[in-house]
């Protein structure tokens, strides 16, 4: 039995993704076709490889057998074309600490199996920081939290909505200021989240001063402080403590794809990499 290796590539993304939408994102194709090879694929096996819901696609026991060994035929049909190439393709992506958390292993999962031969370097910095790296040259890519700095363009990934995360044994007693973690200026989430209690009248102090979202999540998980952090991105466990502790709404922020590499293979990349984020939602 021989199989068609795009049909294999597709199944494993939408295994990956969750998703034929998604799936046809990366692939540059359409949800139809990504249907129709897996329904071939399936039909070829004589297996049915994924449960469809309106919302959700999901492994069958089948597929979730299938998914290992369809990895390795991806990645040995990559190995074995890249036999030819000595170099790997690298891209090199700027990506805001606002923008990663929890579910950083699972995007990078995805990519990996996706596009076994990229070199995928990730820079993580804040979003003016990164923006700055792509404008000299530095970068191939930036992810970064929407700026009002008149910058036009860029592909809107997601739409993040922020929360006042703490832990749900966090206690603030009435009359004292909010224990707040935050960033160290200029973060423009440090800005939204002090212009958002200083406008409703709320006293607050500043307990713990982070290097990125990462360390800020700790101080929330360890009940150190309540921190304005998109939810897609909060530690687990943690909770919006906004409408028990009477805290104004903040506002959402959208996620942005800035792109200045060119050739066919940044570009399948970096379409795979919006994907990827997509499914995090």
């Amino acid at each position: 039995m021989t199989l068609d290796v795009d049909a294999v590539r597709a199944f494993v993304l939408a295994a990956e993704l969750k998703s034929f939408t998604r799936a046809a994102e990366a692939l540059d194709t359409t949800q139809s076709a990504v249907s129709l090879k897996i329904r071939r694929l399936e039909a070829r096996l004589g297996r049915r490889l994924l449960e469809r819901t309106p919302r959700l696609v999901r492994l069958s026991a089948d597929g979730q057998a299938f998914l290992e060994p369809a990895r390795g035929l991806v990645a040995a049909h990559a190995g074995a074309i890249a036999a030819f190439v000595p170099v790997h393709r690298r891209l090199v992506v700027g990506i805001s600490h606002h923008v990663i958390g929890p579910t950083l292993p699972a995007l990078l999962r995805r990519m990996s199996a996706a596009a076994p031969d990229l070199v995928l370097e990730l820079r993580v910095a804040s979003s003016g920081e990164a923006l700055v790296a792509l404008d000299a040259g530095a970068l191939d890519a930036a992810v970064v939290l929407q700026h009002d700095d008149g910058r036009r363009g860029g592909e809107v990934l997601l739409t993040d909505a922020y929360g006042w995360m703490g832990s749900p044994d966090f206690v603030h007693r009435a009359g004292e200021p909010l224990r707040l973690a935050a960033q160290a200026e200029p973060c423009s989430v440090r800005v939204a989240a002090i212009h958002a209690l200083e406008a409703a009248g709320l006293p607050w102090t500043e307990v713990f001063v982070g290097g990125g979202v990462a360390t800020i999540g700790a101080a929330v998980a360890a009940g150190l402080a309540v921190a304005a952090l998109a939810r897609r991105v909060a530690p687990p466990g943690t909770v919006d403590l906004g409408g028990r502790l009477g805290l104004p709404a903040l506002p959402d922020r959208d996620v942005v794809l800035h792109a200045t590499a060119a050739d066919r293979e940044a570009r399948a990349a970096l379409k795979l990499l919006a994907a990827a984020f997509r499914a995090t939602t």
